[in-house]
C-alpha cells in the first residue's frame, strides 16, 4: 500500500485512516495559516511570495490550482504538480508530462516539503500545500481555506478584469458555506468512503449516502443554474472535481456505480458547462486522474492496469467567465 504517513518526521508506510468497522475516517489537516491582503495574520499578501504543491489527479488540490488558474495568479504563485502515481514515498515530484518538479525546496517527495516547515511532524502528506518562501514553512494544506484566499486576498495584485471575479461574494457567504459542508460527507468524501471501505456494511452506507445527496443535487440543479442560486461560487468549483472524476474513476475503481454521472442529466449537464471555461479545461487532467487511481492504489488495483476508457466527452467549446 502505498499511502504512508510521517511519524515524528520519519516517512513510514503505515497508514490508519479506517476504524474497526471498516469505514474510512479521513485525518484533518493541520496547517491552517492564513494569507491576508493587510498582513494582519502574520502572512502578508505578496507577489512572488507563495508556491502552491497540488495533484492534478486529486479532486482536493484539483479545486485550488482552479482558482489559481480562474483568479488569474499564474505570475503572483509559483506552482509544483506532483507526479500522478503516488509511490512508495508518497506524492513524488517527475518529469512526467503535465507534472512541474519543485523549484522551490527542490524536494523528491512532498514529505521532504513537510519536515522542512516541521521536522517532527506526525500525520498525513497531502496536497495541496500552500508554501511561504519567506519563512520557509507551510502555510496552509487545507483546500478549503486555500480557495477562499485565492478568491480575494490577491486582488490588489491582479488584473481589473480578474480583481472582479468573485466566487465568494459576501451576501452568499453562509450559502456557500453551508452547501459545501453538504457536500462534504456524502459526495466529496463519499465516494472514497465507498472506495476505501472494508466491510459491506460500511460500503452499503456510504454508497447509499453518497447517492441520495447526488439524486438532491440533481433535483436542485434542475431547478436552478448553481448549487447558490443564479450565480456560479466556491461551492460550485467543490462540487465539480468530484463530479469530473465520477465516472472516470469513483464509478468503477472505487464501486460508486449504481449510476454513472451522465445518468443523472442536470449533474452531467453541469459538469460540462463548469469544464466548458477556458481555464478550468487547462487543469483538468483526465490522464492524471486516471493514473492516480488506477495505478497509484495497488490495494484496489494490484494490476496497475490503466483502462482506456471510459470515452467521456466533457466538450470541447470554451468560454471565459
Amino acid at each position: 500500500m502505498a499511502l504512508g504517513q510521517l511519524v515524528n518526521g520519519k516517512w513510514t508506510t503505515e497508514w490508519t485512516e479506517r476504524n474497526e468497522k471498516g469505514q474510512f475516517q479521513r485525518m484533518s489537516t493541520q496547517f491552517h495559516q492564513w494569507i491576508t491582503a493587510d498582513g494582519s495574520s502574520v502572512f502578508k499578501a505578496e507577489s512572488g511570495r507563495y508556491h502552491l504543491y497540488i495533484s492534478l489527479g486529486c479532486p482536493w488540490a484539483h479545486r485550488t490550482v482552479l482558482l489559481w488558474k480562474l483568479k488569474g495568479l499564474e505570475n503572483i504563485i509559483s506552482l509544483s504538480i506532483v507526479d500522478p502515481v503516488i509511490s512508495e514515498q508518497g506524492w513524488q515530484f517527475s518529469d512526467y508530462a503535465g507534472s512541474i518538479r519543485d523549484t522551490v525546496n527542490n524536494a523528491d517527495y512532498l514529505w521532504q516539503v513537510y519536515v522542512k516547515s516541521n521536522p517532527n511532524y506526525t500525520g498525513r502528506v497531502t496536497v495541496p500545500v500552500l508554501w511561504d518562501k519567506q519563512t520557509n514553512q507551510i502555510v496552509n494544506n487545507e483546500s478549503r481555506q486555500i480557495i477562499k484566499m485565492f478568491n480575494s486576498e490577491f486582488n490588489k495584485f491582479l488584473d481589473a478584469e480578474f480583481q472582479n471575479i468573485d466566487f465568494y461574494p459576501p451576501h452568499l457567504r453562509d450559502e456557500i458555506d453551508r452547501i459545501i459542508d453538504d457536500i462534504y460527507q456524502p459526495i466529496n468524501n463519499g465516494v472514497y468512503r465507498c472506495g476505501f471501505a472494508t466491510s459491506q456494511v460500511a460500503y452499503d452506507e456510504a454508497v447509499i449516502e453518497l447517492f441520495q445527496a447526488l439524486e438532491k443535487y440533481e433535483t436542485l440543479l434542475g431547478q436552478q443554474k448553481y448549487v447558490c442560486g443564479t450565480q456560479i461560487t466556491l461551492a460550485d468549483w467543490c462540487l465539480f472535481t468530484t463530479l469530473f472524476r465520477f465516472d472516470l474513476a469513483y464509478y468503477g475503481l472505487f464501486k460508486c456505480n449504481l449510476k454513472r454521472l451522465v445518468d443523472f442529466p442536470n449533474l452531467w449537464n453541469y459538469c460540462r458547462e463548469l469544464y466548458q471555461y477556458a481555464e478550468a479545461q487547462s487543469v483538468c487532467s483526465i490522464d492524471h486522474v486516471k493514473r492516480l487511481y488506477y495505478a497509484g492504489l495497488p490495494e484496489l488495483n494490484p494490476s496497475r492496469i490503466v483502462p482506456k476508457g471510459p470515452a467521456i466527452a466533457f466538450g470541447l467549446n470554451t468560454h471565459h467567465l
